[in-house]
């Protein structure tokens, strides 16, 4: 059986405008390697209703998941499950147990649980919660889309909570060689490897140090055997590389 797929949609204007490097993708993608589902596609988009409700339409329909990354915050320009439920064509409301979490947590923190905190208790209808054991406002799922804060260290808590939930494939594995020679020099015989090992993804991803021309080649797949073969056939066509 081929592994589940997934995409991530990163939501947010202070993304696009450069302000601010998105980690979670980098992290999602290393955790989704771990438990053998594949990420296809990265999508950014603005902080609009139309542009978020359209990716996740996309999304939804291209792969088994789709895990999206901000603007679920009590703010105004949080509009991520407002688009959402608009995608699903959902209604969005008030969720008791989302709301006592909330009053809860502000309630041990002494703060007070007004209207813009209360934004986050808003859940698309069929919606299930996804824990933050951070800052309590819970993300949720519904179908395959699964919607998580922006800020890393809650994202990261919310991947945690959802992981377990969700039905794995084969890790992937990987190993790296490095060859200091330039691409033109071994496209030819790479080329030839990739298609000798169809199984695996070959990556070839290059660079300059001191004025030398190089390239790392990453092997990439789900049997290790075969990354061992393809690695030992890569070795024996550049006997000076460097693993």
């Amino acid at each position: 059986m081929p592994n589940p797929t997934a995409a991530i949609l990163i939501v947010g204007d202070e993304i696009l405008s450069g302000r601010t490097r998105d980690a979670n993708m980098h992290y999602l993608a290393g955790e989704l390697v771990r438990i053998g589902i594949d990420l296809k596609e990265v999508r950014i988009v603005s902080d609009e209703r139309a542009a978020i409700a359209a990716a996740v339409n996309a999304l939804r329909a291209a792969c088994t998941h789709v895990f999206t990354s901000g603007g679920i915050g009590p703010t105004h320009d949080d509009i991520t499950a407002d688009a959402v439920a608009e995608a699903f064509g959902v209604s969005l409301d008030i969720r008791e147990d989302a709301r006592a979490i909330l009053a809860a947590h502000y309630d041990r923190s002494g703060l007070e649980f007004n209207a813009a905190r209360k934004r986050m208790a808003r859940m698309p209808e069929g919606a299930q919660l996804i824990e933050n054991p951070i800052s309590a406002a819970p993300g949720f799922s519904l179908e395959n889309v699964h919607v998580m804060a922006g800020v890393p260290d809650i994202f990261r808590a919310m991947v945690a909570s959802l992981l377990p939930q969700l039905t794995g494939g084969k890790p992937l594995f990987s190993q790296t060689l490095r060859i200091d020679q330039g691409e033109g020099v071994i496209a030819g015989p790479l080329g030839a490897l990739a298609e000798e090992f169809s199984d695996l993804s070959i990556g070839s991803y290059p660079f300059i140090v001191n004025g030398v021309y190089g390239a790392n080649i990453v092997i990439r797949g789900t049997d290790p055997a075969r990354i061992d073969a393809a690695m030992a056939r890569l070795a024996a066509l550049f006997p000076d590389a460097a693993p």
